[in-house]
Order: C-alpha cells, then structure tokens, then sequence
C-alpha cells in the first residue's frame, strides 16, 4: 500500500477579498452547488474547501492545471467528518494511482484555514 499527503494553508482573508471582487463567478469556477449552498458565503468555510482542493492536487500530484478545482468536490453531512469527492480528470487520475480512500482533515483559525489529506493507494511500491 502507498500513502501520500496533501496539505494546503490559505488566509481566510484572502477568500473573502476574492469573493467580495469576484462574487459569483469565484464561486461558480470553484465550489459546487452544494459546496456553495453549504458554505453560505462564510469565508472560513469557504476557505477550508479551497485549501482541501489544493491539498488533493498536491496528493494526486497535479497541481492546479492537472485537474480543475470543480473536479474536487468537499461534501459534508451533519455530524459526519467531511469526505472528499472526486469528478472528471481527477477521479480518473486517481484511479490510475489506485487511490481507494482520501480522508480529508479541515481547520481555520480567526486568520488561516488549513488543511491535510491523505490518500491510500492499493498499488505497491515494489
């Protein structure tokens, strides 16, 4: 099995600057509907998702133009952890890494939101 890590951190002020300027087409180009719906326009939590997106691009090994930022989806169930779901060019990437889990760990303070995600892989690295 082959682990490999994500990890992004983002002021949160950044985020509210960005989709102040850009409104909805920030949100449109980079949450889903129901990343938006869920969000509802707090910043943090804005900001959580976008630093969850950039960490599954660093553990697929991406970046930004591997894969679009709405092929990476941040879901959430009431009392549930967050889960990562993958669409598109990173689905299928993923997949050609073996990847079968992402597990995806969120958290701001006042000022930045972070966040980690690890992958499993079932391909050994014989």
């Amino acid at each position: 099995m082959i682990v490999v890590n994500g990890i992004d951190i983002i002021e949160i002020d950044r985020i509210r600057k960005v989709a102040h300027q850009y409104g909805s087409r920030f949100y449109s180009r980079i949450y889903s509907k129901f990343e938006i719906d869920y969000c509802n326009g707090d910043p943090a939590k804005l900001a959580t998702r976008f630093a969850a997106k950039e960490a599954v691009m660093k553990a697929l090994g991406t970046g930004v133009r591997g894969v679009s930022w709405k092929e990476i989806e941040i879901l959430r169930q009431p009392g549930r952890a967050p889960q990562v779901k993958l669409h598109g060019k990173a689905k299928k990437h993923a997949a050609e890494m073996g990847i079968n889990h992402m597990a995806v760990s969120l958290s701001h303070s006042e000022t930045y939101a972070i966040a980690s995600v690890v992958a499993q892989s079932q391909v050994t690295n014989d």
